[in-house]
């Protein structure tokens, strides 16, 4: 079960977006706002998620420390 599902495929696309326009990955508001997610809960848990399978990582513990592996 390594595949990732659409919304968090979206979510990939939206931080890879994101960083490639501004330098840094966006905030959890911002993430939800793009892929239309109005909880910010359910977009905290569609990226850890993705930590949990090692397609992104953070550094410390704010998502605006993302990093796309």
């Amino acid at each position: 079960m390594n595949e990732i599902t659409e919304m968090q495929r979206r979510i990939l696309i939206c931080v890879r977006e994101w960083i490639a326009e501004y330098g840094e990955a966006p905030t959890i508001r911002e993430i939800g706002q793009k892929v239309g997610l109005s909880s910010t809960s359910s977009t905290a848990y569609q990226l850890g998620r993705l930590e949990e399978r090692g397609v992104i990582s953070r550094a410390g513990r704010t998502w605006r420390s993302i990093r796309l592996c």
